[in-house]
């Protein structure tokens, strides 16, 4: 899938090219961006496929392949996620003042909170094809699960300081962290519980499939008006319903049908995405000083993954035993997605915001493009060299 995608991308900077000099009076960047504009790419993402998309990666999960890395895949969603967006902000801070280009530090932390999250999408998409050992594996689609929605909780966070919206004190920032986090949490278990209660009561897969549908729907409009996490209750409702429910409330043609449906629109809703992001990056005008600014990001946000990931795997290595070469797995698996593009293009209007987006979609073209085509080469090579050792 991420390679099929990485290709289109290559192609397409090519054909636009092509088509630009071979039919100048067709204006084809100009049509694109023209036709862009009428798609909010942040609602279509966000306020839509997002919720389904993550319900689709949860409900594949094992609850007992998650249950026995808890520690890790909490630690890297949420200690890891402030750690990277701390770095990513102070670093870009700095380097961008080298440049001369002036981003006020609150800002530099929002774009640190909107590239730290791995993209699920991306993740369990090349998973698919990538052969990690079965531990690993749970690690990264865990992370990319849950750290998500932490990730937008934090990037909320700072938009509201920086809007004026609440007042910058350790107290506000654990209550709003709490309120929107834990409050994801129970309500996808409440929402989750009501459809499998739904699901119990029936044997008929096509009314079934109609209530997965509905519980996305139903708990992304609920947490909105509640103002908690929708990201977060719908992972944990996918889980809930992925393993409570498939056992309880399924029977066995039920249970295929359901993840036959599912992943089907899980590869069209990427196939969507993936293509819209595509031709984002060719409407996309980058001058020399954003280039810079990307440039300067990739090792920045790629040197912050690796400190995010080494210090929580490194204390809790204290006390349990990880899989070899776990640090640089995770470090170069951590693919930037759609999530990020759409939170850069959710910020308000001014000249910050066009820099933040420029940098934004440079960092998610090189993590999908390279490090999507050359992570199963990462693994190989890794796995080898702790074998050899």
């Amino acid at each position: 899938m991420v390679e099929a995608t990485a290709f289109h991308w290559l192609s397409r900077r090519g054909v636009v090219r092509a088509i630009d000099a071979v039919f100048p009076a067709l204006e084809f960047r100009s049509v694109v961006r023209e036709m862009l504009s009428r798609i909010n790419f942040y609602d279509v993402l966000m306020k839509g496929m997002l919720s389904f998309l993550l319900f689709a990666g949860a409900l594949h999960v094992d609850l007992d392949d998650l249950y026995k890395v808890k520690a890790p895949i909490s630690m890297l969603a949420t200690v890891g996620i402030l750690i990277s967006t701390a770095l990513v902000g102070g670093m870009m801070f700095l380097g961008w003042r080298a440049l001369g280009i002036n981003v006020p530090f609150l800002y530099c932390l929002i774009f640190g909170a909107l590239i730290s999250p791995t993209d699920p999408i991306a993740v369990l998409s090349i998973l698919k094809s990538v052969a990690v050992p079965k531990n690993l594996k749970t690690k990264i689609t865990g992370e990319s699960l849950f750290n998500d929605g932490v990730g937008v909780v934090v990037f909320t966070i700072l938009v509201g300081f920086a809007l004026g919206q609440a007042e910058i004190t350790a107290l506000n920032v654990a209550k709003l962290f709490i309120m929107e986090a834990l409050g994801g949490v129970l309500l996808g278990l409440l929402i989750g519980y009501v459809a499998y209660r739904a699901m119990k009561t029936i044997d008929e897969y096509n009314l079934e499939i109609l209530i997965t549908l509905s519980l996305v729907m139903v708990t992304h409009g609920i947490a909105v008006q509640l103002h908690v996490s929708g990201p977060i209750a719908v992972v944990v409702a996918g889980l809930f319903i992925g393993n409570h429910g498939a056992r309880f409330a399924m029977s066995e043609k039920t249970r295929t049908h359901i993840k036959m449906f599912w992943s089907l629109l899980d590869e069209i809703l990427n196939s969507v995405l993936f293509l819209i992001i595509g031709f984002e990056v060719i409407a996309l005008m980058f001058s020399y000083q954003v280039l810079l600014a990307l440039i300067l990001a990739i090792p920045v946000v790629l040197l912050a993954r690796f400190c995010s990931v080494a210090v929580p795997i490194s204390l809790l290595s204290l006390r349990r035993t990880f899989t070899p070469g776990s640090i640089q797995i995770l470090t170069w698996g951590g693919l930037r997605g759609g999530i990020s593009v759409a939170l850069a293009l959710s910020l308000p209007p001014s000249d910050l915001k066009e820099l933040i987006l420029a940098t934004t979609y440079g960092v998610v073209v090189f993590s999908i493009i390279v490090q999507g085509l050359t992570l199963e080469k990462v693994v190989k090579k890794t796995m080898l060299r702790q074998t050899a050792e």
